[in-house]
């Protein structure tokens, strides 16, 4: 967020309010959470046991013409902040994914390529199931006019595809209202013939003293603003500006406190404010110390998640622009399956009716690799009723765990769930997997190949007709292999129940793992393991030399 140091000056341009305002279909309450400094705890419990509906997730970083979290993975691919992201929706939370900040620049101020920031922008849209975009632009390049007329030709492209789509411009700002290079911004969209969703001044960080009343300095950026936007737009309400503070100390030492949120959210719903937001969800809490502390807490005394507590009533209020009187949850059942190559999946897809009236919702699902297609049927319902999801593996599709985002459309906006999708091997026999003739029901070991006496026999099973004896010898082990050539540097589990003493199961070749145990019934061995780069391994069962025989059975690799 704006750590920008600027002199206050002009007279901030009081309006009446803009009556009548028309809802802009954005989430009207959506704080910024850092997805970078581990305090994900507390967006969660804002969701939970706080009723946040939407949240804005910071912060995505242009780094050429690629973009990366500022965690400095890739976006699409993080460890940790992908799931931060599907454990939120899944929670019931909406997000907007914002790029930029104060310390990097969207993706049109770092590359050049139209049509790579047109895809790169895409990307966050289809990665992360979202349906609205921010692009905080700060320091020097608020007065990039160049990386301006590009990220308003590729919002112009993107809404030429997808009418749905909405986009904010988050702006640094005096109680006087937008820099001159803000106000640019401004020109840069109407010159490529768009409006933006929602111009949010960053009403922080004035550098105009310790004592500036935060709250009425907001208000007096915020009236500033609208009156700037509509000199180049006169279409412009209300309903197209956001107001996001710093909650409790700012960077240059003024104080934001839980006072100046009411009299934020009393004119917010006065006059039909789009957006409210604050920086940031992870600073809710109280602290005490320097201002190192100043990401992770407010340096006030409050309680936790208190300015969430004190925004989230404006969420659907009457005042609201984009506010909403009806909204649903998403819910799956079972949230994961695990599924071979070549086969498919089901779970129940519930929705229900959280306030309001019931209205139809569209479903969709979003992140499934190449390969598999998931469907629903019926494709649309009203909220209060059900689908069935079905994910349809094909016999190529690499073995592998895979998040899959579930999305319900409406017009009140959209909720989502979380679906794990782990593909397994695919093959035949008894026990599952790649094995062959893996629960011997064939009454012969082939293509299994054995030592000495070792054999199928009809007793003792631990399912079905038959089992493999393994029979050592005086000096010698007994053992049965079977070769599989399985995805290169990939993890699998091999099972397989046996009983008898010293009996091992294992994989050899091209990756080493084994287990073993010593009993008179059966009972279960579990041996991990990850694969080479052939991807082919031996997989055994042996019984130790000078003992008695080992029987095994129903095998299962996956």
């Amino acid at each position: 967020m704006c750590t920008l140091a600027l002199a206050a000056t002009g007279t901030a341009v009081a309006l009446a309010p803009a009556a009548g305002a028309a809802a802009s279909s954005v989430y009207s309450v959506a704080p910024y959470a850092d997805l970078s400094n581990s305090q994900e705890g507390l967006l969660d419990s804002a969701i939970t046991g706080h009723h946040l509906k939407a949240y804005t997730a910071a912060f995505v970083l242009g780094e050429g013409c690629n973009q990366i979290w500022g965690d400095t993975l890739p976006i699409g691919n993080d460890s940790y902040t992908d799931p931060e992201i599907a454990r939120a929706k899944s929670e019931g939370a909406s997000v907007i994914i914002s790029s930029g900040g104060a310390s990097g620049e969207p993706l049109a101020w770092t590359c050049s390529t139209q049509s790579g920031i047109d895809a790169g922008y895409q990307a966050l849209i289809d990665d992360y199931a979202v349906t609205q975009l921010d692009f905080d632009v700060e320091g020097a390049a608020v007065a990039d006019t160049a990386a301006a007329a590009r990220q308003m030709q590729a919002m112009r492209d993107l809404k030429a595809s997808d009418p749905a789509l909405r986009f904010s411009m988050t702006l640094p700002v005096l109680p006087s209202g937008l820099t001159g290079d803000g106000v640019n911004i401004l020109k840069a969209a109407r010159n490529a013939g768009i409006r933006i969703d929602v111009v949010n001044v960053m009403a922080m960080d004035y550098y105009a003293g310790t004592g500036t009343e935060m709250g009425q300095a907001a208000v007096s950026a915020a009236r500033a603003t609208l009156a700037q936007m509509q000199s180049v737009d006169s279409g412009y309400t209300y309903a197209n500006l956001g107001i996001t503070p710093m909650i409790g100390k700012n960077d240059d030492g003024s104080t934001f406190t839980l006072a100046d949120a009411q009299t934020v959210e009393n004119f917010a719903a006065q006059n039909g404010v789009g957006r409210l937001a604050f920086w940031s969800v992870n600073r809710d809490q109280p602290c005490s110390g320097s201002a190192n502390s100043l990401p992770t807490c407010s340096e006030i005394s409050q309680n936790s998640l208190a300015f969430t507590d004190a925004f989230v009533p404006y969420e659907g209020s009457s005042g609201g622009g984009g506010g909403t009187t009806s909204d649903f949850s998403l819910s799956l059942a079972p949230g994961s399956a695990s599924v071979a190559q070549g086969a498919t999946a089901t779970a129940t897809v519930s929705t229900a009716v959280t306030s309001g009236s019931a209205e139809p919702l569209s479903l969709s699902a979003s992140g499934a690799p190449s390969g598999v297609s998931v469907s629903f049927s019926p494709s649309s319902v009203t909220s209060g009723g059900s689908a069935t999801l079905t994910a349809t593996v094909g016999s190529s599709v690499a073995v592998g765990t895979y998040p899959i985002t579930v999305t319900g459309a409406a017009a009140s906006g959209s909720h989502s769930a979380a679906y794990t999708l782990t593909v397994t091997a695919g093959g035949s026999g008894g026990g599952g997997g790649p094995l062959t003739n893996a629960g011997f029901e064939t009454g012969s070991p082939s293509p299994w190949t054995c030592t000495g006496g070792s054999t199928v026999v009809a007793g003792p099973v631990h399912t079905g007709g038959h089992s493999l004896q393994v029979s050592p010898g005086p000096s010698g082990t007994g053992e049965c292999d079977q070769t599989v050539t399985l995805s290169p540097h990939h993890s699998y589990t091999l099972t397989g129940w046996v009983q008898g003493p010293y009996a091992y199961i294992g994989v050899g070749g091209g990756a080493t793992a084994d287990s073993w145990s010593n009993g008179t019934s059966w009972n279960q061995l579990t041996v991990g393991f990850t694969t080479g780069s052939s991807g082919t391994v031996t997989v055994y069962v042996h019984g130790w030399y000078g003992q008695s025989d080992v029987h095994a059975d129903d095998f299962a690799l996956g």
